[in-house]
């Protein structure tokens, strides 16, 4: 089943040229993210500054709304090729930040960063419908997010690698490379959209359209409050590690190994299973693995650890293909671009505050007391979810 379901992908042209531009630019960004933290640590010797070098990318998310309205005024095709286009020709900016007098370079280029990537992130939710029809979708987004956790796999230690013989500029260079190269390859993707002034409305209609689907609601804020306890559970990862195991600091890589590893097979697995249990059922399927797999982190067993680590990564790509597929398939095409990012707001905001909100709970509530809790909060969720009265088509 699972095997047929990659090959429908890998057998239709705009999918394989779709994935392969997912692959090739995000090896480029997984590493230059990485990257860009120990850069400014290099030049300036802070932590905070570090740290918002991170964050810098993700601050767009929160104008999601507005940025996902770009993608539905103007065609998408274009504007998926052209952003990429921008990143590749904005990158080698980053060259002439030398010292930390001109840090400020690179914080401005990885903002714009991440407004580039809200903005091709809703183009590419709202092309892909009409790419690669409605029945291609779930397997698709599920293959996407297994090619984005492979490259967070592998990216980084890329990245981290040049950067330590050769210095920021070879990462820089690969990553601009990196989007002209999945500027091309869309390019090649033949798509059949509707002319752009046909899609009018305010910048607002796609949250509203969220809030009042019985359709969609309910996955999306399962996926946001899913998304804030993961945001607590990665918070404690290190207190785990420490205070859990007894393990050294450097033991935390094996943990992340295990959950990207559980995310590449479950991202593969969604399709299949979405088609059997609809997008309701695969979200709060996700759900469940990921409270079992969190609260099971509590426990003081290497192996035990292990195996939660791989159902936390299996669980959250299920929740998320299943709520972006389900608002790919159940909103109208002249609003898509701009629901898709909403939703998107939606699910990432509450990972990164939580983030944020775990830092300091850590300090004060044991993570053995912490983690069953949260397991128990997606179990519940879960629940909500599955015996929710099914909306009608």
């Amino acid at each position: 089943m699972v095997k047929g379901s990659v090959g429908r992908v890998l057998g239709d042209r705009a999918a394989r040229l779709y994935l392969a531009g997912v692959v090739v630019s995000g090896f480029g960004s997984a590493g230059m993210w990485l990257v860009a933290g120990v850069w400014v640590k290099s030049l300036t010797g802070s932590d905070s500054l570090a740290a918002l070098a991170v964050f810098a990318p993700w601050a767009p998310v929160l104008a999601g709304p507005t940025l996902g309205a770009v993608a539905d005024r103007v065609r998408r095709g274009p504007l998926l090729v052209g952003v990429n286009l921008a990143m590749a020709a904005l990158l080698p900016v980053l060259l002439l930040v030398d010292s930390p007098g001109r840090v400020w370079l690179l914080f401005t280029v990885l903002f714009l960063y991440g407004a580039a990537a809200t903005v091709q992130d809703a183009a590419e939710a709202a092309l892909l419908p009409g790419a690669v029809g409605a029945e291609l979708l779930g397997d698709l987004n599920g293959l996407r997010l297994t090619a984005g956790e492979g490259m967070k796999l592998i990216a980084p230690l890329t990245g981290a690698a040049l950067f330590t013989h050769a210095g920021a500029a070879p990462v820089v260079l690969l990553d601009a490379a990196s989007f002209a190269v999945a500027a091309g390859l869309f390019a090649r993707m033949r798509v059949r959209e509707e002319p752009a002034r046909a899609r009018t409305s305010g910048t607002w209609e796609g949250a509203r359209r969220l809030w009042r689907s019985a359709r969609l609601r309910p996955l999306v804020a399962a996926g946001a409050v899913t998304m804030g306890l993961a945001g607590l559970n990665g918070a404690v990862a290190y207190a785990v590690v420490d205070d859990v195991l007894g393990r050294s600091p450097s033991y935390a890589g094996v943990l992340y190994a295990a959950q990207g590893a559980g995310s590449v097979v479950a991202g593969i697995a969604a399709g299949p299973l979405a088609r059997r249990l609809g997008e309701r059922g695969l979200v709060a399927a996700g759900v469940a693995l990921f409270a079992a797999g969190a609260g099971g982190r509590a426990l003081p067993y290497d192996a035990t650890a292990l195996v939660c680590g791989a159902l936390v990564g299996a669980g959250l790509p299920w929740v998320l293909a299943g709520a972006l597929t389900a608002v790919q398939r159940w909103t109208p095409g002249e609003v898509l671009g701009r629901t898709a990012a909403t939703a998107s707001t939606l699910l990432f905001v509450p990972n990164a505050l939580a983030l944020a909100l775990g830092a300091g709970l850590v300090a004060v509530v044991d993570v053995r007391v912490l983690l069953p809790l949260v397991g128990a909060a997606g179990l519940l969720t879960a629940l909500a979810l599955a015996l929710a009265r099914p909306s009608a088509p």
